[in-house]
């Protein structure tokens, strides 16, 4: 997984119970893309370290 600063990390649970999730990437923590990725969170605004699981992609931010 490869991602910019602004673009979305998109989690989508496995299984019934949490809800979708959606951030935007405020940081990267590797200059290759790689995770770990620090995400302010639409639903809450708050700002997290994230290393995504496979519930997980990345969506191009909007320019």
């Amino acid at each position: 997984m490869k991602a910019k600063v602004g673009d979305r990390l998109i989690l989508e649970p496995t299984h019934p119970g949490p809800p979708r999730r959606v951030g935007v990437i405020t940081e990267l923590h590797h200059e290759d893309g790689s995770p770990p990725y620090t995400v302010r969170w639409l639903d809450d605004g708050h700002e997290t370290l994230v290393y995504p699981g496979p519930e997980a992609r990345v969506e191009p931010g909007h320019t």
